[in-house]
This record gives C-alpha cells, structure tokens and sequence, in this order.
C-alpha cells in the first residue's frame, strides 16, 4: 500500500564542493530551533505512532520489555581509598532509574541520592567520591543530554554544597588526595568561542572546595587545535598527577609529582595510544605503538622514564589487549579472544601466574585498588544476564555475588560462533543465538546487529531485544565487523577511511551467509544498528535493497558530507575522513547514504530514530535521510521516522520510557516478517 506521509517541502540548495554538483533539498530540516522543523518532527511522530498503534501486539511487547529492565540489580559495590565507605549503585524493580548508595563497612546501605525523586527528565550522569569519602562529586543530566551539570554534596550530613563549575558538559577528572578540591573538565559556553566551536575546545581547570567558580584556574587547555582534549589523574598513593592530551585514537602522558610545576614526557606525541598506571615509582605503560594487539612495558619514575629506557614485560599477542589493572599488586590484564573476553593475571614484573575462571565465554571485566586484596568481577553473555563475583585470587574461584533476576529461560538457547568470508576474502567471526539443538530453517525470522567503527568491540552480552525475538521464535545474528575493535587495530583501520565500504561488504557478506546456509531468507531477515551502525543500516537499504525484509537505524550518521560541520563531529574525521580534502571527499560520497538514493528503488520497510537531545549526532540526518527515501521509494513499504524528544544518543532517560521506544521498533520489525507475540 501506498502512504500519506506527512508532507516535506522540497528548498534546493545547490552547491559545488570539489567540481561536483550537488542538490540537497532537504537542508531546511537541519535547523531543530526552526519553528518548521518542530512541527514536522511532531507530524511524523504522530504519523509513526498511528501506524505502530495498529501493530496488535506492541503494548504487550512494551510490557515484555518492562519485565526485562525493571529487575533488582546492583553494580559492583567500590570502596574509598582511604577509610570504610563504600558506594553502590542500585536500582528496585520499581525503580525508573538506578540509585546511588552508600554505607560504611559495618553498616547498612543507606539511600545517597535517588534521582527517582527528582524530575522526570533528571539522570544521575556520574558520580566520584572525595579518597576519604567525605565528599561526593555528581553530575546531574537532563533527557540524555550529556551535558552534566556538577554538584558536591558533603555526605555525611547529605548536603548539597552552593559550590559551582566553570563552563558546560562538567566532569570530574579526579580529587586532590586531601579533598580540599578537584580537577575537572568542561567545555566553553556558548559566546566564549565562535558560534558552533562550544563543542570543542575542551579544557582542565581546578576548584578548591568553598571558593567561587570564578576562582578556578585554568590548567590544561590547547589554544590551536579545537579538537584536542585533556584530562588529569592523581595516582592511587597521591604522589604523582598525569597529564593525557589527546586527539581522538591517539594521545600522549605527561606526569609530575603532584606539587612540583613541571611536567616529564611519559609518552611519544600523538605517535599511538596509550594507557599508564603508576605503582610506587614504577610506570606500566599499555600501547598499541609497534604493536597493533598492544603490548605492556616498565619503566621507572625517577630515573628511567623516557621511552627508550622502558623495559617490555607482556608481549603482544594474537588475541587483542584491551587493558590492564594492577589490583593487590598484580597485574590483571583483559584481551579479547575471538571477540570475548580472556583476563589474565600475572605478576609485578610481567610473569604469568594463571587466567582468571570466568563462568562461561562471554563479556567480562575486572575491578580493584592496588593495595587492597578485594578483587571484583562482572560477567554477562548472550545467554545469561550480567552478574556480579567475588574473585579469590589465591584459590582461583569466582563466587557470584550478584546476578540479575531475569524471567527468561536462558539455558533454552546457545550461542554458536561461525566464520565467513567476506567480498575480498577476509574471514569474519559472527555470533548465532538460537534454540538449543534447532537446526538451520529457511522461514526463521532472523534479528542482524552490527556495528563495525570506532574501534569498539561487540561482544557477548544480555540484550532485552534479543531476548523479545528469541521468545517470539526467530534466531539472532552478531557479525564482528571490520573497523571494530575485537581483533586490534589493524582489524579497526581495515574499515576506516578509504577502507570504509569494508564494513559494508562485511555486513552484506553475514546476510548472504546466513541465507545460504538455511538459516534464513531474505523476507525474514531484518537488519539493525544504531549510532555509526546507523551509518551502517543507511549502506546497506541505498547498496542492497534486495537483501532484506526490514531495518531499524538508530541515532545515525546519513549524511556524511556535511556530518562533520555539526556539533562535536568534526572529532571523527578520524575515522571517516572529511569531504573538506578531495581525495577523502571521493570515497565518502561513493557511499554516504544521503547522496545515494535512488529514483525508482524498490526500498524495503524501515524505521529511523532520533534523539533531540544527541548531543552526538544531530537529528537532521535521520530527518533528511527518510524525506530523500520517501521521495525515491518505489515500494509500497513503510519508510518511519522517530524524532524522541525524550531522549539523546542513547539511555540516559526513564525505563519505562526506553522500553517504549524499544517496545516500537520491535514491533514494527516483527510485523514485517510475519512474527507473533
């Protein structure tokens, strides 16, 4: 059936970038402040909801989702380093949002700050306590913003102080060991910079507790270069203070002694990415220099720091190191094996003791203090919810604290990881989720979730929209995409830049597999993905129309001309590139979404989501991309569009309100392949 879609002006803004001619006649829909742009958000919302409102069974996926996301759960409970208080976060199953605990280590938790008593639209952000605990620094967020605005609260007596920061997007780096005050970062106000540069120029400054903002002096900044950041990091004893500047993938660390004036070098300058953490007088520095899966060296602090003294003590290795934490004075080292998580323990001066026993293969992390023998473990898979152990490094068991309490019939469903070939022949990992012991059939429904950027990992976790499709009958798939992060760096830059459309060709290779294989068909198979996997989601409907039934693309990059010449995006020209430099140009629009549909295609049903409050990715994207589908489709499915006004790039809002959200895409993909629920 044909639809009547709200209308969409058509402006022509016609523009010559490089010698070619371009025609974007949806550009009037990037202005949000535009009275226009408003009510057409809102007309196509209440388009979207009428038309999902016929979908019989979404409130009762909506209810599912509930059941999922109002549980118990709790995080890993942190200690202060000096002193017996310990912070918690928690949240009831009739709790919206997660609430902040506190106690000392013979007493009950008692409530800190619970952000369900506060407006509806208010998060708590984050949260850092002063070493003895006497203090708390909080951020408070408004819809998914992430834009905190940060407070002190004196804890005992839980009152909130009149101090106040310096600039917006305010976070704590970390306090002075005394607690008398704070390193922070923010970013300037708008009138501070040019107009649209208050995004950038992020800088470090320090409040002393009790003064005036105006007070605070600003420490670490760079006047040049918009994009380049800074944070500082006060070592676990409180000797030493680091300095990271970076720029994106790569950065550099300087340290002093906390009250001396002068920095020393660590790190090379932008050469690679690198991680320190001081212990006593000995620097462990983790970095990908020379070393693609990243390798660990030594180096010490007063007499032997400069980087052709530092002494190599964990060689790099297949799997891919993500990280490491010293916790009792030993070295726990986390890499990713085949895309799930290995951890490693090994001693002071880089010998292997043993790998920490996790319940299953699955996602895992580590957490501690360097001189306290509490040593903490979280865990979640496809098949099991996140948890919470105890880690008895002597014995070499991990005892469950705490697992979620989730109605669901895990041990109903398995995880199988197959490899595929790509166009060019790479071999590419994928996770399959499916009832224990079915075999491959070609009507199953089958849910896709991809990524493939930034050099962030996919791996196995608990997704209550996984859950929602396995329960309805239908299996889900999980390619590890090039330009991820689960195989190392050179995994990561064979999907940036020019090597872009490796990513897209990866996705299209999981979708051919599992078509020729019978675990699927093409009118069963929806594709997903959010953020840069919206970018993602944007390829695949303009390259293969014909590949599936439906898609869902969230908060997405889709019009990658122009993406970076809005808020903080011009920080990711170094991934994408930038249509600022010819040769870049070229590639990017080959494949930006936006450009690239086509009259007279036949485009399969999607829905395009949005946050208002991305403080990310700006919401003209999805709005152009869906007029510019609209007006190229020659199907007769449903091109949708979301503008949430509750919401930013992701979280950061009620529960009830993300299962809603949740609650509509589900639906609307599950009815385009026929499901029930």
């Amino acid at each position: 059936m044909k639809f009547d879609y709200p209308e969409t002006k058509k402006v022509e803004v016609v523009e010559t970038i490089h010698g070619v001619e371009l025609i974007d006649r949806y550009r009037w829909l990037e202005d949000s402040s535009d009275p226009q742009v408003t009510a057409w958000d809102k007309a196509q919302n209440d388009f979207t909801d009428s038309y999902i409102s016929k979908i019989p069974y979404r409130n009762k996926i909506k209810d599912r989702l509930i059941k999922f996301l109002k549980i118990d759960e709790m995080s890993i409970p942190e200690k202060v380093l000096i002193g017996e208080r310990i912070l918690q976060y928690k949240k009831s199953a009739d709790d919206e949002k997660w609430v902040l605990y506190t106690k000392n280590e013979s007493s009950e938790l008692e409530e800190l700050l619970n952000p369900n008593k506060w407006p509806q639209d208010e998060t708590l952000h984050y949260y850092t306590a002063s070493r003895d605990g006497k203090y708390l620094v909080y951020g408070v967020s408004k819809g998914g913003n992430e834009d905190p605005v940060l407070k002190v609260m004196e804890i005992e007596s839980r009152k909130v102080l009149s101090d106040s920061v310096c600039g917006w997007m305010q976070y704590i780096n970390d306090w002075m060991p005394d607690g008398s005050g704070f390193y922070y970062s923010c970013k300037p106000l708008k009138g501070e910079v040019p107009d649209g540069e208050e995004f950038y120029w992020p800088a470090v400054y320090y409040h002393k507790l009790g003064t005036d903002k105006t007070e605070d002096k600003k420490l670490y900044y760079d006047d040049k270069v918009k994009e380049n950041w800074y944070s500082v990091q006060v070592t676990e004893d409180g000797k030493y203070l680091l300095l990271h500047k970076g720029q994106f993938y790569k950065n550099s660390i300087y340290f002093k002694e906390l009250h001396e004036t002068e920095f020393k070098t660590l790190t090379g300058d932008f050469d690679a990415e690198y991680q320190a953490e001081f212990f006593g007088d000995k620097i462990f520095i983790c970095t990908n220099k020379d070393a693609p899966n990243r390798k660990v060296y030594v180096a010490d602090a007063i007499s032997g720091y400069e980087q052709s003294k530092w002494k190599e003590i964990i060689t790099e290795k297949e799997c891919n190191l993500e990280g490491f934490k010293i916790i009792n004075g030993q070295l726990y080292v986390t890499y990713l094996k085949n895309a799930c998580s290995l951890i490693q323990i090994y001693d002071i001066n880089g010998n292997y003791i043993k790998d920490v026993c996790l319940p299953d293969v699955g996602s895992a992390g580590i957490w501690g203090r360097q001189k306290n023998s509490d040593v903490w473990l979280w865990f979640s898979s496809f098949t099991l919810p996140s948890s919470i152990y105890k880690y008895d490094a002597e014995g070499g068991r991990a005892k469950q604290f705490f697992m979620a309490g989730i109605e669901f019939r895990f041990f109903d469903y398995e995880t199988e990881q197959v490899w595929y070939s790509s166009k060019d022949g790479t071999k590419v990992s994928m996770f399959i989720i499916k009832k224990i012991g079915s075999k491959p059939d070609k009507n199953t429904p089958c849910f896709m979730y991809a990524y493939g950027g930034f050099n962030i990992s996919i791996t196995p976790s608990f997704s209550s929209a996984y859950a929602i499709w396995l329960e309805a009958g239908g299996i889900v798939a999980v390619p590890n995409l090039r330009g991820g992060g689960e195989y190392g760096e050179e995994w990561h830059k064979a999907g940036m830049f020019e090597k872009k459309q490796n990513v897209f060709d990866d996705y299209i290779a999981a979708a051919e597999w599992m078509i020729a294989n019978g675990y699927t068909c093409r009118d069963k198979l929806v594709m997903t993905g959010g953020s840069n996997g919206g970018l993602l989601i944007g390829a695949m409907i303009t390259q293969r129309p014909d590949l599936m039934k439906a898609l869902y693309c969230g908060v997405p990059l889709l019009d990658m001309i122009r993406y970076h010449k809005s808020m903080l995006a011009n920080i990711w020209k170094e991934e994408y590139g930038s249509a600022e430099i010819e040769e870049q140009f070229r590639y990017i629009l080959k494949y930006s979404p936006y450009q690239n549909t086509r009259p007279g295609t036949k485009y399969p049903a999607i829905i395009v989501t949005a946050g208002i409050n991305d403080a990310r990715v700006d919401p003209y994207h999805a709005r152009k991309f869906v007029a510019a589908l609209r007006d190229t489709n020659a199907s007769d499915d449903p091109i949708l569009l979301q503008v949430q006004q509750s919401s930013g790039h992701g979280g950061g809002t009620q529960l009830s309100i993300l299962a809603g959200q949740s609650a509509d895409k589900m639906a609307f993909l599950m009815d385009q392949v026929g499901m029930e629920f």
